[in-house]
Parts: C-alpha cells; sequence; structure tokens
C-alpha cells in the first residue's frame, strides 16, 4: 500500500467503475487544482450548495438532489416553500436560500482574501458549512487540500503504523497527531505520484467509500 502503483490502480479501478467524480470528475478536479479557477458568483453558490447537501448523505444522492434545486433555482422564481417540496430539511434548505440570495456577496469576500487559511476560516463561517466540511468545499472551489473526513483519518493512522492513534480518529474534532499521521501520507503519495494532496484525497476517499480499501 501507500505506493504510486497502488494508487494508480485505485484511480484506474473507479474510473472503470464509473465512480470517477465528486461534484465534478475526476480529470475536472486535477484540472482545477493545478491551475484554480475563479469562479462566478452562481458557479461559487452551486459548489457551496452541494457541499451542505452533500454532508449525511450518500454522493449519488447528494447529486441528484442538488441537480433537481439547481434547476429548480434557475429557471424559477426563488422560493423557499417550493424549495422545501424538493428536499425536506429546513436546516439544509434556509442555507440553500441564504446562500443563493447572498452568492455575490459571499463569492466575491472569498476572492478577496489572499491565503488559504484566511479562505478556510470565512469558508467555515458560510450557512451549514463547518469545519471539514470547509476542507470539502475549498477542494471543490480549487484549493489544493484535504477534507481529513473518517476514511482519510483512518488511512492516515494506518499508513503511520501506530495503533494507539486509533482512538483519536474523530469526524467531529480532528485531532493533531491524527492530522499529522494523515499529512505525512499525503506528503509522501504527492511524492511517490507527482499529483496534487487534494486529488490524492479525493480518489483515496472515493476508493474507502466503495470498499477498493479494506479498513
Amino acid at each position: 500500500m501507500f505506493s504510486a502503483n497502488w494508487f494508480f490502480d485505485l484511480d484506474s479501478r473507479l474510473r472503470k467503475m464509473g465512480l470517477d467524480s465528486d461534484a465534478q470528475t475526476f480529470d475536472e478536479i486535477k484540472e482545477n487544482l493545478s491551475c484554480r479557477r475563479v469562479l462566478s458568483d452562481g458557479e461559487f453558490a452551486e459548489q457551496v450548495i452541494y457541499v451542505i447537501l452533500a454532508g449525511g448523505f450518500s454522493q449519488k444522492t447528494a447529486k441528484n438532489i442538488h441537480k433537481k434545486i439547481m434547476n429548480f433555482i434557475v429557471d424559477n422564481t426563488f422560493n423557499y416553500n417550493d424549495l422545501l417540496c424538493i428536499f425536506n430539511n429546513k436546516n439544509k434548505i434556509k442555507a440553500i436560500c441564504e446562500v443563493w440570495q447572498n452568492r455575490k456577496i459571499f463569492c466575491d469576500e472569498y476572492y478577496k482574501l489572499h491565503d488559504l487559511n484566511s479562505r478556510l476560516v470565512y469558508l467555515q463561517k458560510l450557512p451549514h458549512i463547518g469545519k471539514i466540511t470547509a476542507n470539502h468545499l475549498a477542494r471543490n472551489l480549487g484549493e489544493d487540500i484535504v477534507k481529513y473526513d473518517i476514511w482519510i483519518q483512518r488511512l492516515g493512522v494506518m499508513y503511520a503504523g501506530n495503533s494507539a492513534l486509533k482512538e483519536k480518529i474523530n469526524n467531529a474534532k480532528l485531532d493533531k497527531e491524527v492530522k499529522t499521521a494523515c499529512d505525512d501520507m499525503f506528503a509522501h503519495l504527492v511524492k511517490e505520484t507527482g499529483l496534487p494532496r487534494g486529488y490524492i484525497d479525493v480518489v483515496l476517499w472515493k476508493a474507502c467509500q466503495n470498499g477498493l480499501i479494506k479498513l
């Protein structure tokens, strides 16, 4: 495990299974991480809305709901109650409404910031976006960053070979030692593959989610 051959085999198998996507395809993610594209306010809001919906749902479910909501927003006068009929989650629909109504402000403020840490802190202040989901959103916006979700934490601990760290895995609050183990794993795989760590993250996450990596 944790070699270039191992990683590229995972990438190839996911592509053959038709699982090469998050909010965008693997190729789009790789290209955007290699050369970050500045999004329009509508595109920015679309990415935020996807991450809001993705929490707690399978990717397939999130993508289907996201498509329905974005199609409705684009084609109709904005209406909270109608959106609630599409997806009956008051907290998430309220957040989606706030993001769409303030999309220009949120987008402009994000792109005014010139360092990654400031942008991450800013994303955490958006409706229904927390620390871990901010990393997911940042990666989808083209920042070369990783999500540190439960799958990645488990992989990082496996890479470290320190069984004592297993008890510190926590999806709600990232432990510093676990984060270090994950960062060491990504640094190693970046060196092995020459790929952005944000891309390595999404491939590993998808491979874990679909059982290609047994943890």
